[in-house]
């Protein structure tokens, strides 16, 4: 099964693409997209170019647990999309996703400006990473 995996921010949404046989996420592109219809877009996007089986979207929660407002608006974008596709959409828990970009990052040689543009592409990796785990039981 493949999957287009989510990283909504404020401005920017990262995207990555993996499946659940090689079990491999490989960041795919990170898009300026600040409201909901361009976060939208950006996802039919990115579904008419790789033709996933599910989408997964990531869940911002406290490290305690709690939901926040972003968590309920994560919830709501995913209750919104469902509306929108027929592709399955699933939340996977996006606790310190962007920390593992940034430890991802540190060693790359790159720019702030390369770094920046890579970031969210990588937390959606982390996010689809822990949403393979999941999947096949044996973490998260």
């Amino acid at each position: 099964m493949r999957f287009l995996v989510v990283d909504i921010g404020d401005r920017r949404t990262g995207f990555a693409a993996g499946d659940d046989i090689m079990r491999i996420m490989s960041p795919l592109e990170v898009v300026h997209a600040p409201t909901r219809d361009e976060v939208l877009r950006a996802i039919f996007e990115k579904v008419k170019d790789h033709g996933p089986d599910a989408i997964v979207l990531g869940l911002p929660i406290h490290m305690d647990g709690s939901e926040s407002e972003r968590s309920r608006a994560a919830r709501e974008f995913a209750e919104f999309l469902r509306t929108k596709t027929t592709i399955p959409v699933h939340l996977q828990d996006e606790r310190l996703t962007s920390f593992d970009a940034e430890d991802r990052l540190k060693q790359s040689g790159k720019t702030h400006g390369e770094k920046k543009q890579l970031r969210d592409a990588l937390a959606a990796c982390a996010i689809g990473e822990d949403f393979l785990r999941a999947l096949q039981g044996d973490g998260a």
